[in-house]
């Protein structure tokens, strides 16, 4: 399985990207909006895991930008962030996002068990024809 991390923190990012290949991931990494609607295109991840803050565009503006695209609409986004403003949060999960989790609040390991664990409720989703 494929995981697209989206943030332009590149330590926290090497981490996360650390913890996921321990468990058999295998991962893509994306410091800009532009770039991660980019490599979801061309890539397909299994999932991507979303910051708020990027360089060049909002987490949410690209969450609606992958949303809106057929190529890229069912693939779940999980935002991470340290941003917990409540109109941001919900703007998220209006917009598809799966979960929304705080950086300052999680552990590497619960990441992990989130991503996994939304991985296994997407693959007992029946298929839409």
């Amino acid at each position: 399985m494929k995981i697209l991390i989206v943030d332009d923190d590149e330590s926290l990012s090497s981490i996360i990207t650390t913890a996921l290949e321990k468990e058999g991931f295998n991962t893509l990494y994306a410091k800009t909006g532009r770039d991660a609607i980019n490599k979801a295109r061309s890539d397909a991840p299994d999932l991507i895991l979303l910051d708020q803050v990027l360089p060049d565009i909002s987490g949410n503006q690209v969450l609606k930008e992958l949303k809106l695209d057929e190529q890229t609409k069912n693939i779940p986004v999980m935002m991470i962030t340290n941003f917990s403003q409540e109109e941001l949060v919900s703007q998220a999960i209006n917009e598809g996002a799966i979960d929304y989790v705080f950086k300052y609040k999680v552990e590497i390991a619960d990441v992990v068990n989130k991503i996994k664990n939304a991985l296994k409720k997407d693959a007992s989703a029946p298929s839409a024809q």
